[in-house]
């Protein structure tokens, strides 16, 4: 069987095109972690600049946009997801003059930017945060945030039991000018990452104007940080989550089980209240003033399917992750439940599904899929974890698994580092770790620390390429020199080329706009599927598949003969 390579066409973000077909719809977006993708300063951690260098890098891959992890600034207590100025580059990062010149760069080589919003919450360094632990309790200042008295008799327990999603409660209590205890401040993340009120207009006027300034300058949407949070039930009631459901949730993947994991549980008073609906439909009358088809995806752990795709209602979001897909385990019927559950419930309301198996929350597919025990999202992996992977069964799924994904129609997310089969790291030494849920859990929990090392470039030079330094904020293994991308690129049934020849021929067979068609006669634990003139087989077994008679295309795998071993997939055509 030959294996054919697609001739490379123009790039699909070149031109805009007719409702429903706008190119978010079809787009393969690429998720940068800035401080672990390129640096060029040479103090060992990512910037701004350094993306800009390795720009045409992502168009050789073949990707259509990238998001940009948070490089806001901020003091870095939860990796840039503490916000003190929305409107400025943190220094780490650079200037705002070094993101119009990425930005420039980017549109100017036909790649879409997305930036990363944290609306939830800000870090306790914001100037509106420090301003209302100055004002009285009461005040306009303090009624920006979620300032309570507390319970007992002298106010001496929390307002409410609310666990933060970081371990511990989420509650805070300040102090008063005069040193007696004061009022307690809500926080669903760590204790320097406060809670806004959004039932305050005056929140509400700050965000419309943080979405222009961006918008301004460009920017062609956003991403929003616990797109699911923001809107608290009234009256905050006390909330005590299921004994078996994990222990994170929100912002960080896995990080809310009760909206993941526990259909039949009650919706928590803090996730998915009816009153974010109206905030996003005032956000997307914004966007839409403006040309180029600018979008906003929304970061939401909510399930059923049905009723995620209420966030990208015509009128609000356009796209929403599908983390329920990236949660399946590699098993056929599993994928095909999620698959036709995606697609009936985003179709229902005219949006594309979106696609993803890695982010910077979650352990990489690489290791995750070949995990032997169970691990709970937001956990994360290290030495002492029960269930080490094995390492070669993970990558042969992973490849695998993404080829699978890449076929499907819709929108698919990928994250940096995955399209050189990164595993995730797990003998990071502790006092390397910077995750706050390894410090918040007094090291029972790892984190995310180990899908956030930076990336290999070069396989013989320091630090493997990431700085100009050979310094390295996060140790990277001493073992990465074979999955550099320069040890990969152009060497055939590398995982690189494997990305690259699946988003080739995505584009080439237009399987963003396609749809899906089961093809039977396979077993339960086989994913077979049309898309257009593509035939996409996955097998999830533990046997060999024969092949029907046609043209291999693509393959996760050697093959050997006419049979599709475990753990593969191909496209083919007849």
């Amino acid at each position: 069987m030959d294996i054919v390579a697609p001739a490379r066409g123009e790039d699909p973000t070149s031109a805009l095109v007719a409702t429903g077909r706008e190119w978010w719809r079809n787009a393969v977006i690429y998720q940068i972690y800035p401080r672990s993708f390129a640096d060029a300063s040479g103090d060992g951690i990512g910037d701004l600049r350094g993306i800009t260098a390795r720009l045409p890098s992502l168009v050789e891959l073949g990707v259509d946009a990238i998001w940009l992890s948070p490089f806001f600034v901020s003091p870095q207590r939860d990796a840039g997801y503490d916000v003190a100025d929305y409107c400025d580059v943190d220094p780490l990062f650079g200037t705002l003059d070094d993101f119009d010149a990425l930005e420039d760069a980017a549109h100017a080589l036909g790649l879409k930017i997305i930036v990363d919003l944290v609306p939830n919450h800000t870090s306790s360094d914001h100037a509106w945060f420090r301003a209302a632990l100055d004002a009285a309790e009461g005040s306009v200042e303090r009624a920006r945030y979620m300032f309570r008295d507390g319970t007992g008799e002298g106010g001496e327990l929390p307002p409410n039991n609310w666990e933060s999603v970081f371990g511990g409660p989420a509650w805070t209590r300040t102090t008063n000018t005069d040193g007696t205890p004061g009022q307690w401040y809500l926080h669903l993340f760590d204790s320097t990452q406060p809670d806004l009120d959004w039932e305050n207009p005056w929140v509400r006027d700050q965000f419309r104007d943080i979405l222009r300034f961006w918008l301004d300058r460009g920017v062609d949407g956003f991403r929003v940080d616990v797109a699911h949070g923001m809107i608290k039930e009234a009256g905050l009631p006390d909330y005590t989550a299921p004994a078996d459901s994990g222990s994170m949730g929100g912002g960080a993947v896995g990080l809310e089980p009760e909206i993941g994991t526990h259909l039949d549980a009650p919706t928590p008073p803090y996730w998915a209240q009816d009153g974010v609906h109206e905030i996003y439909r005032d956000w997307r009358q914004v966007l839409d003033e403006y040309d180029g088809n600018r979008v906003m995806v929304a970061e939401a752990w909510v399930e059923p399917l049905s009723k995620l795709a209420r966030w990208v209602r015509p009128d609000e979001m356009h796209q929403a992750f599908n983390f329920s897909y990236l949660e399946t385990s590699w098993a056929g019927p599993a994928i095909r439940r999620v698959v036709d559950g995606s697609l009936d419930a985003f179709t229902s309301v005219g949006a594309p599904s979106t696609w993803v198996l890695s982010n910077h929350d979650v352990v990489r597919h690489a290791t995750r899929l070949a995990l032997t025990a169970d691990n709970p999202q937001g956990h994360g992996i290290g030495p002492k974890s029960p269930g080490q992977p094995i390492p070669e069964l993970g990558l042969r799924r992973a490849r695998a698994a993404s080829a699978l994904m890449l076929a499907l129609p819709g929108s698919a997310y990928l994250y940096q580092g995955e399209e050189l089969g990164l595993p995730e790291v797990i003998d990071l030494p502790d006092r390397s770790r910077e995750d706050p849920t390894w410090f918040r859990t007094n090291g029972e929990r790892y984190g995310r620390d180990g899908c956030r090392v930076p990336i290999p470039w070069e396989a013989d030079a320091a630090s493997y390429g990431f700085s100009t330094s050979g310094k390295s904020w996060l140790p990277q293994p001493a073992d990465w020199a074979p999955v550099s991308r320069d040890a990969q690129l152009g060497v055939t049934g590398s995982t690189l080329e494997l990305y690259r020849l699946a988003l080739a021929l995505r584009h080439e067979h237009d399987l963003g706009f396609g749809a899906i068609e089961w093809l039977p006669g396979y077993g339960e634990n086989v994913v077979a599927f049309r898309n257009g003139s593509v035939t996409v087989i996955a097998n999830t077994s533990d046997v060999p598949v024969e092949l029907p008679v046609g043209r291999v295309l693509l393959s996760s795998a050697d093959l050997h003969g006419s049979a599709l071993a475990p753990d593969q997939t191909v496209w083919m055509r007849s």
